[in-house]
């Protein structure tokens, strides 16, 4: 837990550890055991309880671990009803881009970064400007799933390491470019596993180790006897720091590193920091809207058509919130939505709102949690066709509240859309202003607009039965 200083720095006011090891077992037989189910629940319902006690706003993430196994439901079921906590299962460039923001909060804007984390199931990899993500990457290789596959908590053999370098070494050329853009030499490691390897290789005073050093530690580690490593290492940590050796071994050789830097910051830091963000707007939209924009582009869409519709659609939310009645923090929403809205024009026009839908629930969306990325979604999908009614077959599953956010979001978007129906951005400037009865949507134009006119006086009935208000244009 902590909480927000004057200056904006954020004070840690109460941290616990407790090694549950979800894990352990997953990456070999699919799904967590019902001890570690145990202690994962009975943990979460003793943190819930202090979250409670002290009124935290609170993110509950899972990673690896869940991800992938079987019986995540069910855990995550378990934990709702008995710990009270909404759980979230994150996506690996979630949880490297929370890395990232924890560990590179505060930085200066210009500064380059490369942060990296191995975790029990998979490895981040991000670079960065100042404290936001550019580049992400995640790989379904960590610690613990190492450990297993090659058994490497036991007594190892030569043939048993030289196997698991080789190992992390493919999967590192699968899954990671040989250069990545912008990234400097030195990495920033950010997990228990790296501090753990790097304390062990650097000198005395140090938190830097170099690859010619790691490689070193790799066979020290693997001469120890289990005994030994747990006379070293701390017992949570002993069973698979040889696995993490290997792992930074052959990722700083991928990347051609000098050293890795072990910093204390890194996933609980971020959820911190996130949290922090949400409560700013801004700083949440832009982060957002340029991970919208690199997806859009990844499909190559009309990058001037969206940001003509997305320009639009938040000048009118931001005009008429009296009559929107939402808050905030859903503005960002809108803003996805009207970035992404044309992407399934990739796989084809026709119907393209569906396959817009498919597209954007489908990909990973860093800053969106799973339920939000469902949400914008949908918005996307209303923009044309069919109407977000509460009865469409398309706003099944939501709650109340949440057909009300993708019902008046979509109808705002369809308009912003139909303000661009040609595609060739006659509206200049847009100002909305709120009368008895309805809404005047007063329009600085260059060139014909009545394409648009048409289009957006088709969206005028619709408008009126969402917000009980006319809609009037007029071009000045």
């Amino acid at each position: 837990m902590g909480r927000v200083l004057q200056d904006g720095s954020i004070e840690i006011t109460h941290q616990e550890r407790d090694p549950v090891r979800p894990g352990q077992d997953v990456f070999t037989r699919g799904a967590i055991p019902a001890p570690a189910v145990e202690r994962l629940v009975a943990t979460l319902r003793r943190y819930g309880s202090l979250c409670r006690r002290y009124r935290a706003r609170v993110r509950a993430v899972a990673t690896s671990a869940l991800r992938e196994a079987r019986n995540r439901d069910e855990v995550v079921r378990r934990v709702q009803r008995e710990a009270k906590l909404n759980l979230e299962i994150i996506s690996g460039k979630e949880e490297a881009r929370l890395i990232c923001l924890g560990v590179l909060h505060g930085k200066r804007p210009t500064m380059r970064s490369l942060c990296v984390d191995i975790g029990g199931g998979s490895t981040e990899v991000a670079v960065a400007l100042g404290e936001r993500a550019t580049h992400l990457w995640s790989l379904a290789m960590g610690a613990v799933r190492l450990t297993e596959l090659f058994k490497l908590a036991h007594t190892t053999s030569s043939k048993q390491v030289k196997l698991a370098r080789e190992y992390a070494r493919e999967a590192m050329a699968e899954s990671l470019p040989k250069i990545l853009p912008g990234a400097p030499r030195v990495a920033l490691g950010s997990s228990g596993s790296i501090r753990a390897v790097v304390d062990y290789t650097a000198a005395e005073g140090s938190n830097q180790a170099t690859v010619k050093q790691l490689a070193r530690t790799v066979e020290e580690l693997a001469a120890m006897s289990p005994r030994e490593r747990r006379q070293r290492f701390d017992p949570a940590r002993a069973d698979i720091v040889l696995a993490g050796a290997v792992i930074l071994e052959a990722l700083a050789r991928r990347l051609s590193l000098d050293a890795v830097t072990a910093v204390d910051r890194g996933l609980r830091d971020g959820l911190l920091v996130d949290l922090l963000n949400r409560r700013s707007a801004s700083q949440r939209d832009r982060s957002l809207a340029d991970e919208a924009l690199a997806l859009g582009r990844r499909f190559q869409f009309d990058e001037a058509h969206a940001h003509q519709v997305a320009t639009l659609a938040l000048a009118l939310f931001d005009q008429i919130p009296q009559i929107h009645r939402l808050p905030a923090s859903v503005r960002p929403y809108l803003e996805a939505a009207a970035w992404l809205h044309d992407i399934g024009n990739s796989v084809n026009y026709q119907k393209h709102h569906r396959h817009t839908e498919y597209l954007v629930r489908n990909t990973d969306i860093p800053g969106l949690a799973d339920r939000e990325r469902d949400l914008v979604a949908r918005i996307a999908r209303y923009h044309r066709r069919s109407h977000p009614d509460l009865h469409h077959s398309g706003m099944a599953g939501l709650s109340r509240t949440e057909a009300g956010i993708v019902r008046k979001l979509a109808t705002l978007l369809r308009v912003a859309d139909s303000l661009d129906r040609s595609h060739a951005r006659p509206v200049r400037r847009m100002a909305a202003r709120v009368r008895p009865g309805e809404i005047v949507l007063s329009l600085s134009a260059r060139g014909t607009v009545d394409l648009e006119l048409w289009d957006v006086m088709r969206e005028a009935s619709y408008f009126r039965q969402v917000f009980r208000r006319r809609l009037r244009v007029e071009v000045i």
